[in-house]
């Protein structure tokens, strides 16, 4: 077995003012020994070396870095906004300063855009009277944005603010920017630990089963589909095209079709498709047409990128921006049934700024408050370089692992399979390219 350990900033010789039990059966919660670990994949018979790597337990530890009375920490939300932000900045912020008795907590505002020379606007305050009632709401009381200043700017922010702890909430970006400060952090010999959350309503970082906001953004999702649907089947040959997020990975798209029952064809970036000859897309669903007098179909805003004309560039934050498959399906749509001579009546939604945006529903609740919670234990106990992942069990993945790659929907998984059987679809949409 491989241990995959995480970095730390030196010994922990505090001890922790969790009143916590040490040993089993004392009735209460335990520390987690610094020696417990979590294997990857419980299935056997893969394939992929990952099966046999085995992650530290995250938890709360018995001895810590920082001597909470003389320690700053510092929150900032990166990229796109996601239900649950709040949430976590709340549990951090009460995690530090009531269990903890950390009383200095910073709120960066407006993402890694903050930490420039010129920010938008300073650092504000975070305490329990501020936080109380944040997770009623969506968004970030602290603002989020794209892109970020060199990471030589940010560590000048950091040692200027003197910042000792630094949580990064955000994506794939967020944290392989995170990785940046941290390895110039090294550099320079500054003992600061940055510690990240797993933000994404995509839900594609590797080694995380759940991010936070996925659960949420599904619900409104399938809000609107089941609408949709009813939009579908009030009008002769009605079609809905429902474009919703997924730039890279399908599982909100997959998500909310298993939710609503109610779909009738998914396309995801995962899946390449053509549109038209035999068996292609735009064939099938004339066959759907003429057999039910209506479709219901969702598209992740991240598939046929093949299809779409137009060069793709990169957004702010290093990502390659998707084109917009949801016109351009929908024209192709209402063109073929010109051509088929078949009159249809097709409306296209697009309601991403809308399922992003809500607060966090009760299960994401949860899920942020344990995703805080685990951080600061982490960041408490001298690590760095690292995210806090649901990995079954709360575990520690080094930042370096989790941004190498992107977690997909596998295409021969249960999910898909379960899909497939919901819709009716075809597993695959072959003919010939337009």
């Amino acid at each position: 077995m491989k241990e995959i350990l995480i970095p730390t900033l030196g010994r922990a010789l505090f001890d922790s003012p969790l009143h916590l039990g040490r040993v089993r059966g004392d009735a209460r919660p335990d520390f987690i020994g610094d020696n417990s670990r979590v294997l990857n994949n419980i299935e056997t018979g893969l394939d992929s070396q990952d099966e046999n790597i085995l992650f530290e337990k995250a938890g709360p530890r018995s001895s810590i870095f920082f001597d909470p009375q003389r320690t700053r920490a510092a929150v900032v939300t990166c990229g796109g906004l996601c239900p649950g932000l709040n949430n976590v900045i709340r549990s951090l912020v009460l995690e530090l300063y009531h269990n903890y008795g950390l009383k200095d907590i910073q709120g960066i505002c407006y993402g890694y855009q903050g930490m420039a020379e010129n920010p938008f606007k300073p650092m504000i305050p975070l305490t329990p009277g501020l936080v109380d009632t944040i997770d009623r709401q969506g968004g970030s009381i602290l603002g989020c944005s794209r892109g970020s200043p060199s990471v030589e700017t940010m560590v000048d922010f950091i040692a200027r603010q003197k910042i000792d702890i630094l949580f990064t909430v955000g994506g794939d970006g967020t944290q392989r920017g995170a990785l940046e400060i941290t390895q110039e952090l090294a550099r320079r010999g500054m003992q600061v630990a940055v510690v990240g959350i797993p933000k994404t309503v995509d839900n594609d970082i590797r080694y995380v089963d759940r991010t936070f906001g996925m659960t949420t953004a599904i619900d409104r999702a399938r809000d609107v589909l089941d609408a949709a649907h009813a939009e579908a089947k009030s009008y002769p040959n009605g079609i809905v095209l429902v474009k919703l997020m997924g730039r890279d990975s399908g599982f909100i798209a997959t998500g909310a079709t298993l939710a609503s029952q109610q779909v009738n064809f998914v396309l995801i970036p995962e899946l390449s498709f053509h549109l038209s000859g035999e068996g292609g897309f735009l064939p099938v669903l004339k066959g759907r047409i003429l057999e039910r007098q209506h479709a219901l179909i969702v598209v992740a805003e991240g598939a046929g990128q093949d299809l779409v004309p137009g060069d793709r560039v990169l957004d702010a934050s290093g990502n390659l921006l998707n084109r917009d498959i949801g016109p351009f399906l929908k024209e192709q749509i209402a063109v073929y049934f010109k051509q088929e001579n078949i009159p249809v009546s097709l409306k296209y939604i697009d309601p991403s700024y809308y399922i992003r945006s809500v607060a966090a529903g009760t299960d994401d609740s949860i899920l942020c408050d344990l995703y805080a919670r685990h951080a600061v234990h982490a960041a408490m106990s001298g690590r760095t370089q690292m995210i806090v992942a649901l990995r079954r069990q709360f575990v520690h993945v080094p930042m370096e692992m989790a941004t190498q790659g992107r977690q997909k929907v596998s295409l021969e998984g249960d999910v898909w399979r379960s899909v497939l059987s919901a819709t009716g679809q075809p597993a695959q949409f072959h003919g010939e390219l337009l």
